[in-house]
């Protein structure tokens, strides 16, 4: 196992929650993490049918084999147990008591929501960080490597290559489980709308023109969407609106939270065509966004990403509220620093009206240095931190 990040916010929650819940993509490790920090509970899979029909009988019962708590996976499968473990949490009064994991967002949250509030500490998992990767020295030696394969770690504890994995990965749960969902009947339209979703990442979402293109109407697309979202496959990023004076777009972005599936939907099957593939800078704008996020999730913090844009085109990718002020950072695929790459920040600086810190750069080649005013950093420096 790859030691994760979020190990550390797992044992903080711990000791402050009798209940710990952990979401996230299918095969984003989930079970494996809460196994591996919490090795002396007993583990249930509510997957499988046994465990199911014994939650549905007698729930009660079930708990009661758990003296000193359990880890209780995919427990969407039997929404009966939530108000139970309500009971027990309740009852017991023992932090870190019980784990629960689940991949489908909805419907662990409204159990979390309607039974659990304010007995769960929550952490949302998605595929490996560049800083996880790094440190157990799986990390690709080229930034196109890492664009092809994304950060699931079946890819990087297996010997598995993409051409085998999200095949796989799209058939068994974005067509089975997100479709059942849904309830989609026409495949074809649904696969037409995740390849559609997928060459649009990274830009500014127009569900009129995305319905569309996949010949669905506005109302289902964002239907659609939002399983997407909550299945932690794609996320909407916020347009930034406070202290502007300057009319802004209120629409937000779209972005996929793996850049290797994205590029897997776009076709893109080896390293050596992204080079100069036409996507080649929304699949660095995505990956780079997704670190910035995974970082949050693995604190256990809230995610507090946005972007800004004018009505003029004027953009900043990410902004990043922090105690200090607004950070601002800039993503671009070239490998060379470009002198017209700050242009957006000092646009953006004539707008700003709070306290701003030093502008980043984040770029596609390698190195740490400042031009015009910004840290440029090459994507391994600013993703990998030492």
């Amino acid at each position: 196992m790859i030691p994760r990040s979020a190990s550390t916010s797992l044992a903080r929650l711990a000791k402050g929650f009798p209940i710990l819940a952990l979401t996230g993509p299918r095969q984003s490790g989930k079970t494996t993490l809460a196994k591996a920090a919490f090795a002396n509970k007993p583990y249930v899979s509510l997957e499988n049918p046994d465990e199911q029909d014994f939650v549905e009988r007698d729930p009660k019962a079930f708990l009661a084999r758990f003296e000193r708590g359990a880890i209780l996976d995919e427990i969407q499968r039997s929404p009966a147990l939530f108000s139970w473990l309500q009971g027990e949490a309740d009852r017991r009064g023992r932090m870190g008591e019980f784990v629960i994991t689940g991949s489908a967002q909805f419907d662990l949250l409204s159990g979390v929501t309607q039974s659990l509030a304010g007995r769960v500490g929550r952490i949302e998992l998605l595929p490996l960080s560049a800083h996880e990767l790094a440190a157990a020295n799986k990390l690709p030696n080229t930034i196109e490597a890492m664009l092809l394969s994304g950060a699931y770690p079946a890819l990087f504890d297996r010997d598995l290559s993409t051409g085998d994995w999200f095949p796989n990965y799209v058939t068994t749960y974005l067509e089975r489980d997100v479709r059942q969902l849904l309830a989609v009947r026409d495949l074809s339209q649904f696969q037409r709308f995740i390849r559609m979703c997928a060459a649009r990442s990274g830009q500014l979402l127009n569900l009129t023109s995305l319905s569309a293109d996949c010949g669905i109407s506005a109302v289902t697309a964002r239907q659609w969407l939002s399983v997407l979202e909550a299945s932690y496959l794609v996320t909407l990023l916020r347009p930034y609106h406070r202290n502007f004076g300057k009319r802004l777009v209120k629409s937000p972005k779209l972005y996929f939270l793996d850049v290797g599936l994205m590029a897997w939907l776009l076709g893109i099957r080896d390293a050596a065509s992204i080079q100069n593939h036409a996507s080649r800078g929304a699949l660095f704008e995505t990956y780079v966004v997704g670190e910035f996020i995974k970082q949050r999730f693995n604190a256990g913090q809230p995610v507090d990403l946005y972007f800004w844009r004018d009505s003029a085109g004027h953009e900043i990718d990410l902004l990043i509220e922090t105690p200090q002020g607004l950070k601002a950072v800039e993503i671009k695929s070239g490998t060379t620093f470009a002198s017209d790459w700050p242009d957006s920040i000092r646009k953006w600086q004539t707008f700003s009206k709070e306290e701003t810190l030093t502008p980043t750069i984040i770029f596609g080649g390698e190195g740490d240095y400042m031009r015009q005013g910004c840290a440029v950093l090459g994507w391994r420096e600013a993703l990998t931190p030492p």
